[in-house]
């Protein structure tokens, strides 16, 4: 059934490109085809990053509600769900889109293991109407045809550390890491006077209380470093092919979020500043309430003063 619903559909639209590409390049193929895909994730990609955005603006406000609650879990929890519906932010939102890849990951991975076992897959593991198709006719006649580098330069077959260092294929796993690197860093907040994830255990070691908001922070600034490490080595034994997949993946996506940062800057901060619908539900929002109410009736008592 995954087989049928998800490897392939993702292999036979990397074999259509393959296969309609001018040169059949499949590691060209292979590039062509991570960028449609992220192309087709730009609503998902665009949409998680203005709801981080605006979760970064809510900092305050959630340090405010913590404050308020006094430990109270069940209250803070509370506070918080109606502080992120008030504004209109899931903030499970970046999960559809982490899902979604890796389900094109592993159906691809599926698909490249078939051709790296068996080349005649290319064609056999086709779709019957894209098999009518002149480039596929030709490798079922003759599978040597199949040209399964990237510009002839590196085998897409190969692995890292196949029969000792297979540098081509080692300088796509690290740029894939690399990669990762700067797309993770582009997504975390910059705080000033931020402590990492060591300092905050040390000093819960000698019996101070940690924030629970500063340790999500400090872990999150830990993944930076940790996910590229994962990728490193998840992609060094495999055939270089999801590497390459990997590298353009994250390139595109650094793109696609930097151009999102700095294009739409100024619909994300609407989506962040969205003014308050049911603020009155919010406890920390009716202390916030009745401090102008009180000034104006000081101020309404202090002009019958002047008047007698």
């Amino acid at each position: 059934m995954f087989t049928a619903i998800i490897v392939k559909p993702i292999f036979n639209l990397l074999v259509l490109i393959y296969a309609l590409l001018p040169g059949h390049n499949f590691g060209l193929a292979l590039i062509i085809f991570t960028i449609i895909i992220r192309l087709l994730l730009w609503p998902l990609v665009r949409k998680q990053l203005h709801q981080a955005k605006a979760m970064s603006k809510l900092q305050p406000e959630i340090k405010r509600i913590k404050k308020e609650a006094k430990k109270d879990r069940a209250k803070e929890s509370q506070m918080l769900m109606e502080l992120y519906k008030e504004r209109g932010i899931n903030p499970l939102s970046t999960f559809p889109i982490l899902i979604i890849q890796l389900i094109i990951l592993f159906g691809l991975y599926s698909g490249l293991r078939k051709v790296i076992s068996n080349p005649n897959a290319i064609v056999t593991f086709a779709y019957p109407v894209l098999q009518h198709l002149s480039w596929l006719k030709s490798l079922s006649h003759n599978i040597h045809l199949f040209d399964d580098t990237l510009f002839g330069i590196v085998n897409l077959n190969r692995s890292a550390l196949s029969h000792g260092i297979y540098w081509p294929a080692m300088l796509i796993v690290a740029g894939s890491a690399v990669a990762q690197f700067f797309q993770s860093k582009q997504l975390m907040p910059q705080v000033q006077d931020q402590r990492s994830l060591k300092q905050i255990l040390r000093e819960a070691g000698k019996g101070k209380e940690a924030d629970q908001a500063e340790v999500n922070a400090a872990v999150g600034q830990s993944t930076r470093y940790f996910l590229p490490v994962m990728i490193f080595l998840f992609t060094v034994n495999i055939a270089s092919a999801l590497s390459l997949y990997w590298l353009t993946g994250g390139v595109v996506a650094y793109i696609q979020q930097r151009y999102i940062l700095n294009k739409d800057e100024a619909e994300m901060e609407a989506i962040a500043d969205k003014p308050s619908k049911d603020v009155d539900k919010i406890p920390e929002a009716e202390v916030v309430k009745s401090k102008p109410k009180t000034s104006s009736s000081n101020s309404k008592k202090a002009k019958r003063r002047k008047k007698k």
